[in-house]
């Protein structure tokens, strides 16, 4: 199981959201984000709201989709008694945990509630997160004919003795049978990896990527394995028992990524994330995008976040105890927080340099009175494309890409 929540204000019980949340949200786009917290097994290096079978007295699968449900209805209330306009949905992301752990009729189930209560905008993207080793062609072909039109497989490495470390349980000789059945299912694919797990080589990163591009799908993710605190993993490197990822090699994998991707006709369009260029279609994540955008989302499950107009919200962790507020018709929002203009400036510099359409530089001057020395400086240390950077936008180089946080430090310091 993850951390602790945040500290904030508690929410109140009924939900509803302060008069900021509806101010010019009909210039926002809306997405919902439903979290499905089981999982066969835990992984060690994972730190998201996750729960195995001996880890839910009081909450058992076969009724979670009921009682996420009664979110979805409530959050119909919430939405129009805070005086928030009506507005179809732009995307839904269905991840975890893993949802495929649940029937598909039951993915189907809250997709459709959803869709009941909010409708969906034309060409909305519907995607769920998936393991390999959960679904075949009558699951997948159950969520198309439900809605469904995307899905992300979580492949995270090629390499047997990767995966070990990693703690990930599915077969990689299944990543091509899925992905193929999802395209004859009609579903638009995508694929998750992750580089720098401990001992994993270059060869090893090299040998994941390129089955990743052979399985040709329209999106694939590349994350830097972050060591959270008090996961499996993080103990593992802390008793001497693994070693800590290398900086110097972590940036040697991603240069290769994105080398490797750019031949295979794939292009970045956020630090982590490649989408293949096909003529007329836009295979990024509309769904990623909309957070990086800050645009609003209503994250329905336990442990899950939102965000409306710069009011964000996170509702209690455990399933037992998000069971038990929905069945007493309570909010399950654990707290929230109201961000100030400067709190929401800084959070959209922080977001939106990491994407290819780049950051305004009139934006970062809001909040730096030293921005144009600082852009002029990213120019000639070769951070950002000078030509973009004179017209008016930050576009981060490659090199950028790799000391995003840093330019971002400077730009808030």
């Amino acid at each position: 199981m993850a951390g602790l929540l945040p500290i904030a204000d508690p929410a109140p019980a009924d939900g509803m959201l302060p008069s900021q949340a509806a101010d010019d949200a009909e210039n926002r786009t809306f997405h919902a984000y439903v979290h499905v917290p089981f999982c066969r097994v835990r992984c060690g290096y994972c730190d998201f709201n996750t729960y195995t079978a001996t880890e839910l007295d009081g909450a058992p699968q076969n009724e979670y989709a009921s009682t996420l449900i009664r979110e979805i209805e409530l959050s119909v209330k919430i939405i129009r008694d805070s005086g928030i306009p009506s507005r179809q949905l732009k995307s839904v992301f269905f991840g975890g945990g893993t949802p495929t752990q649940l029937p598909a009729a039951d993915l189907v189930r809250m997709l459709g509630t959803l869709r009941s209560a909010f409708g969906f905008a034309e060409g909305s993207e519907i995607t769920t997160e998936a393991n390999p080793d959960t679904v075949d062609f009558d699951y997948l072909k159950t969520l198309a004919d439900g809605g469904f039109n995307r899905i992300s497989f979580g492949m995270q490495s090629a390499v047997p003795s990767v995966l070990k470390t990693l703690e990930r349980t599915h077969n990689p000789e299944n990543l091509p049978i899925v992905v193929s059945a999802a395209r004859a299912a009609g579903l638009a694919t995508s694929v998750d990896l992750i580089y720098g797990a401990p001992g994993e080589t270059l060869a090893d990163w090299q040998r994941s990527l390129e089955e990743a591009i052979a399985l040709n799908p329209e999106h694939i993710s590349a994350y830097s394995l972050i060591v959270e605190e008090g996961t499996k993993l993080a103990r593992q490197i802390k008793a001497g028992l693994l070693t800590e990822p290398d900086e110097d090699l972590q940036a040697d994998k991603y240069e290769l990524a994105d080398k490797l991707l750019a031949d295979a006709g794939y292009e970045w369009y956020e630090v982590s994330n490649w989408s293949k260029k096909n003529v007329g279609v836009d295979n990024r994540s509309a769904h990623n995008i909309s957070y990086w955008k800050s645009q609003d989302w209503w994250g329905f499950g336990p442990g899950a976040h939102s965000h409306m107009g710069g009011v964000r919200w996170w509702n209690v962790k455990h399933p037992s105890a998000y069971a038990g507020k929905l069945e007493s018709a309570i909010s399950p929002a654990a707290g929230r927080e109201t961000l100030d203009q400067r709190t929401r400036l800084e959070e959209r510099i922080l977001l939106e340099i990491r994407v290819s359409d780049g950051l305004s530089v009139e934006l970062a001057k809001q909040v730096s009175s030293n921005a144009s020395n600082l852009v002029a400086g990213f120019i000639a240390d070769d951070l950002v494309e000078p030509r973009a950077a004179l017209t008016g936008t930050l576009k981060l180089t490659l090199k950028g890409r790799l000391l995003a946080d840093s330019l971002v430090r400077q730009l808030l310091s």
